[in-house]
């Protein structure tokens, strides 16, 4: 365990179960149908590459650089798209692919911007959902594990562009944070 961590929250073993029973649910949902799925960067691109891995119905990539947080541990409220999907969307399946659902506003906000782009369907897979901290009306399609309101780091989410790389997800130590 890094130094920088409090404690594990989630082994590797437990994210690699919960990536697995998410694909099943996954798989039965989509089953025989054609998804583009778009990985909100850089938090999710662990889970990403881990979760499409596992997918057995016919999986397009997206990617978007999307948040409401800069370099801040609190959501400004406005979102700011660095980086857009590449293709058009109309008529699609969509599926976005998240780390985490914290407040709820940059998905909340990303939701209706690709909704606007009329899909055939939208839905939301978070690995982890904080709803402890939502200050906008916001549900997930699919959530891998619900966590207390801790500062949660590894697996690809991150402080400060640092801790993406641990296997687990551990929960920062404050004063790593709060200086």
């Amino acid at each position: 365990m890094h130094p920088d961590v409090e404690q594990i929250l989630l082994t590797d073993e437990q994210i690699a179960q919960k990536v697995e029973e998410l694909a099943k649910q996954l798989n039965e949902a989509y089953r025989g149908k054609e998804v583009i799925c778009v990985s909100v960067l850089k938090g999710s691109a662990i889970f990403f590459a881990d979760l499409v891995r596992k997918l057995d119905f016919c999986v397009h990539f997206e990617f978007m650089i999307a948040s409401s947080y800069a370099d801040s541990t609190v959501s400004s409220g406005i979102l700011k798209i660095k980086k857009d999907i590449d293709q058009p969307i109309a008529g699609k399946h969509i599926l976005i692919i998240e780390d985490i659902l914290d407040t709820g506003n940059t998905l909340f906000k990303l939701k209706k911007e690709l909704l606007s782009r009329r899909p055939a369907s939208l839905a939301v897979c978070c690995l982890l959902d904080k709803p402890s901290r939502r200050t906008v009306e916001f549900r997930p399609d699919y959530v891998g594990f619900t966590i207390p309101d801790q500062f949660v780091v590894g697996y690809g989410l991150d402080y400060n562009e640092n801790y993406r790389h641990f296997p687990y997800i551990g929960v920062l130590k404050p004063e790593c944070y709060k200086k």
